[in-house]
């Protein structure tokens, strides 16, 4: 009998994203499909106004029906096209989801409360009752809580995964019944800190809990990670676990990626050099083959790992290397790091804008790859860095910590460089064991082999899936 798995999620890549989320509901669902040739895989997602036409004339629209969300009724349309083998589904209703952003409206706990509410109608008219359901993030955790407390749906199991655990869905007590549409008896699994707060909610009431990495799943426990959660987090200990993400090896390819200057694979680099003139003549930087490029591509936050890197910056480009960023952010950031620019054009080189085609050249081009988070769930650009021989350079915190194996010298084993204290002066002495290695042809060359050489494909990532929905 085949295994009918749902996943639930506010964004997925191509349609509609936002970050690593869009990525993971765009791969996972493909990756299980593949690996399980018996399984019925379908997602469900918002139609939101800015899915691009090309997606939209594939559509089929299935039906309308009018979705009840407390007092209020609701016009509730379905769409549907299939991929390969995973069928997606859209829920579309313009009063809530024609907007020009996904995220960050005065009403997105109505939003997602609709959203959640046609999902579990849409399971019960299509007559697919899944096995699964897997939910992602508080924007789908209602469709958990729902099941335990409305719907009820016979054998089905729910998985809930917290993506990162600072976004948690909190709302007044007050609007249990009148926005969510919840009985009472709901409220002692979704009431925290005397708030509702619906992540909370998703814990107590899935069959399993997954976090996007083994560490980070044990950090969330601690109070330092958990924004908060930590007793509700240690609640559900028992049924928490941590599956590390992939990346999608056919998209990150330094052997068939049409936006770099030239290919190259880990058993033939030497067009990886070509790859660095090319960045630096984007940068405006001297064309120096030689000379070690550091680069980050990341949203411009401080947890991000930019407070210790400012306080230590000056010093870091003091030495024999070029430094480029792509990136928005914080307006305090982007101003610095212009500034930086401006004070060093020949070391330094800066992009306030994020462009796919440059991540990529710069992915190609650079040598190491800083990444000093302070908090990291997972993080996907470590693996795209490793995809193409960049050496990752990481904070040893969640996902990087599993990620990311020191390179050991004696051993020739290992895919990278890490510190462990969140301090500026071991971030500098991991940046400088870095480039003490690039001055080393020979281990440098084994790095860069070994960090090709890792396995981040999506295939381990849902073959784990897979092992916990058949414990469950």
């Amino acid at each position: 009998m085949s295994k009918k798995i749902l996943f639930a999620a506010s964004e997925a890549n191509p349609y509609a994203g936002t970050g690593g989320l869009g990525d993971v509901i765009g791969s996972l669902p493909k990756a299980i499909a593949e690996l399980d040739d018996t399984a019925d895989v379908r997602v469900v997602l918002p139609l939101y106004s800015t899915i691009k036409s090309e997606y939209r004339q594939k559509m089929k629209k299935l039906g309308e029906y009018t979705v009840d969300l407390s007092w209020r009724k609701k016009y509730c349309g379905l769409f549907s096209l299939k991929e390969g083998k995973v069928t997606y589904y859209f829920i579309d209703n313009e009063d809530y989801f024609k907007r020009n952003a996904l995220y960050g409206n005065f009403d997105d706990g109505e939003r997602y409360a609709f959203f959640c509410k046609a999902v579990m109608e849409t399971v019960k008219r299509l007559d697919f009752i899944p096995d699964i359901l897997h939910c992602n993030d508080w924007q789908s955790a209602l469709c958990v809580i729902y099941q335990k407390h409305v719907y009820r749906f016979y054998g089905t199991k729910t998985v809930y995964t917290i993506h990162n655990i600072e976004y948690q869905g909190i709302y007044d007590q007050a609007i249990l019944g009148d926005v969510f549409d919840l009985p009472e008896e709901a409220r002692n699994d979704v009431v925290y800190d005397g708030c509702i707060n619906l992540t909370k909610g998703a814990m107590m009431c899935a069959n399993r809990v997954t976090t996007v990495s083994p560490r980070y799943a044990q950090e969330i426990r601690g109070i330092q990670y958990s924004s908060g959660l930590s007793y509700a987090v240690n609640d559900c200990a028992h049924k928490l676990s941590g599956i590390v993400n992939g990346i999608d090896y056919s998209i990150y390819d330094p052997k068939k990626n049409k936006d770099i200057v030239a290919n190259y694979s880990k058993t033939n680099p030497k067009n990886k050099m070509v790859c660095k003139l090319d960045v630096q003549r984007l940068f405006g930087l001297p064309e120096s083959p030689h000379t070690p490029m550091i680069a980050m591509i990341s949203r411009l936050a401080a947890h991000k790992g930019f407070d210790i890197l400012r306080r230590c910056f000056e010093r870091l480009i003091d030495r024999d290397l070029q430094f480029v960023l792509l990136g928005t952010g914080e307006a305090e950031l982007e101003n610095y790091f212009e500034n930086m620019h401006r004070r060093y054009p020949h070391k330094c080189g800066v992009m306030i804008a994020y462009n796919k085609a440059i991540a990529s050249k710069i992915y190609a081009g650079a040598d190491i790859f800083l990444m000093p988070s302070k908090s990291e769930p997972c993080g996907l650009a470590q693996m795209m860095a490793c995809r193409y021989g960049t050496v990752p350079v990481v904070h040893a915190v969640g996902g990087l910590a599993d990620t990311i194996v020191p390179y050991n010298p004696v051993t020739g084993k290992g895919n990278g460089v890490n510190f462990c204290d969140y301090d500026p002066e071991e971030l500098l002495r991991a940046v400088d064991k870095a480039l003490s290695l690039y001055g080393d042809a020979k281990h440098w060359k084994k790095l860069m082999f070994n960090a090709m050489s890792s396995d981040f494909s999506w295939q381990n990532s849902a073959r784990a899936y897979l092992d916990l929905y058949n414990g469950i």
